[in-house]
């Protein structure tokens, strides 16, 4: 039987406050594959109470002097050897319930997105970590990357903040610049059309997809092409945000019509309210 009065002391203690991050990557490497990327996230297993051997979100706790986005950067980079270029704040989560009998615990929650490239380079600095994205694998002790539509179960509320963050997403690719972060700086429209289908989770059709990429104004043509084995040589492009094409947006030529997406393909469906960054 827990002790009420030790139970209640806690309680009323201040919360303390940590840093978790959301990664999201995708392998953008394989041109000939039929079907499109799962995105991943990496998580580490526990090795301390409480929840001890679940999987949770990298993070660590706040330190004096030190910055938050500095401390995600650290805590990346100490638990998946990962150092992206995209960082962001995502939201707090400050449940008192969420830390179960543990400590109040207040979690401000960055998001980070690595493309093929930067995965690429970290995995040629740190030989450890090569083919980090292939799910399965745990190159760096305790870490292993995980579909976000196969997750294990996780400690705390990491599976709610994980939802989230895979909804905000969802939403803000149809209007911003996030898929670049994904596919990299130069791409061919069936590698930009890949991250869409994996961001959305849903199959999208080729030609409406194209048509539409390209009526846009976002792309711009490099005039380079990228060899395959299987398909004829593809063009390159890299987007082009002016001014007036960030103000009204992805949206304004329809992506998520019903025409661009095609049946049966996977996908989330959890129910999120979502707030302002």
């Amino acid at each position: 039987m827990k002790d009420s009065s030790n139970v209640s002391e806690r309680e009323l203690q201040p919360p303390a406050v940590g840093i978790s991050v959301v990664i999201f990557a995708l392998d953008m490497n394989n041109e000939n594959s039929d079907l499109f990327p799962a995105m991943q996230i990496p998580l580490v297993r526990r090795i301390r109470q409480p929840y001890i051997g679940k999987w949770a979100l990298p993070g660590s706790n706040l330190r004096g002097g030190v910055s938050l986005e500095t401390m995600a950067r650290d805590a990346l980079e100490s638990t998946t050897r990962l150092q992206p270029e995209y960082l962001e704040q995502l939201c707090t989560f400050g449940d008192p319930d969420r830390s179960g009998s543990a400590l109040p615990m207040v979690s401000i929650v960055y998001w980070a997105l690595i493309d093929s490239s930067e995965l690429a380079n970290s995995n040629a600095k740190n030989p450890s970590a090569k083919n980090m994205q292939s799910a399965g694998l745990e190159p760096v002790e305790n870490v292993r990357f995980f579909p976000v539509d196969s997750l294990p179960e996780l400690a705390f509320d990491h599976r709610m903040i994980i939802d989230y963050a895979v909804e905000r997403a969802r939403n803000k690719i149809e209007y911003s610049d996030l898929a670049t972060r994904l596919v990299g700086e130069e791409f061919t429209l069936r590698q930009l059309r890949s991250v869409y289908e994996a961001v959305r989770g849903q199959s999208m059709d080729p030609a409406n997809f194209r048509r539409k990429m390209l009526a846009s104004g976002l792309l711009k043509p490099t005039g380079e092409k990228l060899k395959s084995t299987k398909h004829r040589p593809a063009a390159l492009y890299r987007y082009v945000f002016s001014s007036s094409v960030r103000s009204s947006g992805v949206r304004d030529f329809d992506i998520r019509g019903s025409d661009a997406y095609s049946s049966g393909g996977r996908g989330l469906n959890h129910s999120i309210s979502h707030a302002p960054l």
